[in-house]
């Protein structure tokens, strides 16, 4: 027994020099080589391997402009690799390196995509269906606006800034369509007060936004059944005063009976 597991013993530390030696094909590559190697992989839609070649290079030369150049670079693989995480860590490092960058104003752009398209679907899937949303953090979103934010803040004649508004506008109203949504879980659930606040929060945070009118119907109806008919008519008289002819009123005309009862 002793002699087979020395036997063993001896085949397992000798195993790995009886294996062919793997040959790195890079080795000795200039950092010109290995750039133009991994563009033509980004070229090709190869992105894992642009990204093996960019890393390779910085590795063995992370100095010059190639190593910069692929830093830039490897941000956008990463994005068209649908590597989101990878692809905010990677546009981070980039600003915390080149902060005066000439293309800093394209990494910021890239990142708020990237937390842009991360969480889409979130917002997509409100509304249907009674799900619980009410713990879901929206946190991408929040990221996206403050990278497109800096952008347009820093860079307001940035070629990237005329999207990066439109994509703002649009994340305040999903934003905010998102706290209505969770208001209205509440309202079904008979949680008037933590629909007040949810309510309370789109109106002062996204005033601008459509879903403005919803959360002021919302306060309408918590404020009334917490029995705090000030506060309720309070909300009523702004909701009056910014959609008069709006879907709550018409509905109220219609139905002759004050709208919030029919909840």
């Amino acid at each position: 027994m002793k002699h087979s597991l020395a036997v063993i013993l001896i085949l397992l530390l000798t195993g790995c020099g009886l294996l062919p030696e793997v040959k790195d094909e890079t080795a000795g590559w200039s950092a010109q080589k290995l750039y133009s190697k991994a563009k033509e992989k980004m070229d090709d839609g190869v992105y894992s391997d642009a990204i093996k070649y960019f890393e390779t290079l910085e590795a063995r030369y992370p100095y010059g402009r190639y190593a910069q150049q692929s830093q830039l670079e490897i941000a956008y693989a990463y994005y068209k690799d649908n590597e989101p995480a990878s692809t905010i860590a990677a546009c981070d490092r980039f600003i915390k390196l080149h902060p005066n960058h000439p293309n800093v104003d394209y990494v910021y752009y890239l990142k708020g995509l990237a937390n842009f398209n991360e969480d889409l679907g979130l917002l997509g899937r409100v509304g249907l269906g009674d799900k619980d949303l009410s713990d879901r953090d929206p946190k991408a979103f929040h990221e996206s606006f403050d990278a497109f934010k800096v952008l347009v803040d820093r860079f307001p004649n940035s070629k990237y800034s005329p999207d990066a508004t439109a994509r703002m506008k649009y994340l305040v109203n999903a934003l905010a369509s998102h706290e209505v949504h969770v208001a209205r879980y509440y309202i079904k659930r008979g949680a008037y007060l933590a629909a007040v606040n949810r309510a309370q929060h789109a109106v002062q945070s996204y005033p601008q936004a459509p879903a403005t009118e919803d959360a002021l119907a919302i306060m309408v109806k918590g404020y009334d059944e917490l029995g705090m008919k000030d506060l309720s008519a309070d909300a009523l008289r702004v909701l009056r005063k910014n959609f008069p002819t709006g879907t709550y009123f018409t509905q109220a005309t219609a139905a002759q009976t004050p709208w919030w009862k029919l909840w």
